[in-house]
């Protein structure tokens, strides 16, 4: 197993991704390809010890910055660390790849250059999110923010392979999340999906309201990727501050402060419950290929989870799952 891994991408690059990979390589001895400026790249690896047999570098010299518009960055960075790397599962020795670095450069480069799944119209991100019953797979969180139906239909078939494959959730529950619970809620899109799911779906639960992203109604939440990408960018925005609110509160009183430290390991649970670090990264779902998405901001913990993650997608054959799933 070879996985490729954009040494670029993320806002800590390379030496948050070199890191990564290496405490992956030592833990799981996996086979592991850093693709980017190859300069940088080893002035990192000489910091770690690691078996160097496990760890290739390809050089790639343009770098994907992640403001730049995703079709443009395509076109005209052909040499970028996302390029080349995702061009590189073209080929059948390398099993995946994973970048923390431009998403929109990433779906976009993914989309062209390994094409789409038979029986799947449009690219979807799914992320796994922390709920008080374990996890949900939310799909979708950004690929595509203009949908049909049948889009999101493609992405509840998907949803529950990977539910099943990779989260080992026997028989993944399905819900659409909506305004209300009632079928009649919600725009004639949403309730054109609801009446298309409840058709082909056996696990369709119907309606989730946002109130309920959270408790783990259901174990895959189906959503577009305007919604879906507004449900995450709220929620972590909410947990960030709340925490910051928190300490302030904590740090006004001695009593609350000493009630802190009796707490302190069970906060700390709370905030690895809630951590996107322990789960390393959103799978890019209905591409012909494996391809992993990390959060811009990841630590070395966040890339080794996210190699972890997708070792699992390349063991459980992620893909051939995918593609049974779609043509039955």
């Amino acid at each position: 197993m070879k996985i490729v891994i954009d040494a670029m991408g993320g806002d800590y690059a390379p030496a948050a991704v070199v890191e990564g990979v290496v405490d992956a390589v030592n833990d799981f001895g996996v086979n592991v390809v850093l693709v980017g400026q190859k300069g940088p790249i080893e002035k990192e690896l000489q910091k770690c010890s690691y078996k160097t047999e496990f760890v290739e570098i390809i050089h790639a010299d343009q770098v994907v910055d992640m403001h730049e518009p995703a079709a443009v960055s395509i076109r005209k960075k052909r040499n970028s660390s996302i390029s080349v790397g995702i061009n590189l599962l073209n080929d059948p020795q390398y099993n995946a790849f994973i970048s923390a670095g431009n998403t929109g450069a990433v779906v976009a480069a993914a989309t062209i250059n390994l094409r789409m799944m038979d029986g799947v119209d449009r690219p979807a991100i799914g992320l796994v999110i922390p709920t008080l019953a374990g996890c949900t797979f939310l799909i979708d969180v950004g690929a595509n923010t203009d949908p049909k139906p049948q889009h999101l239909l493609q992405s509840s078939l998907m949803a529950q392979v990977y539910a099943r494959e990779v989260l080992d959730i026997e028989n993944p529950s399905i819900g659409l999340l909506n305004i209300g619970e009632e079928a009649s809620k919600g725009t004639d899109f949403v309730k054109e999906t609801h009446a298309l799911m409840s058709k082909r779906l056996k696990n369709f639960i119907g309606n989730v309201e946002a109130n309920e992203v959270f408790t783990g109604k259901c174990d895959c939440m189906i959503a577009d990727g305007f919604v879906g990408n507004v449900v995450i960018k709220v929620s972590e925005g909410l947990m960030e501050s709340a925490a910051t609110l928190l300490r302030q509160e904590i740090k006004k009183s001695p009593v609350a402060m000493f009630g802190a430290m009796l707490m302190r390991s069970r906060l700390n649970h709370v905030k690895r419950y809630a951590d996107y670090s322990e789960y390393g990264g959103a799978p890019l779902l209905g591409v012909n290929g494996i391809v992993m998405i990390s959060h811009g901001r990841s630590s070395p913990k966040a890339i080794k989870n996210a190699i972890r993650a997708t070792i699992r997608e390349v063991e459980h054959n992620i893909i051939g799952n995918m593609l049974q799933e779609l043509g039955d």
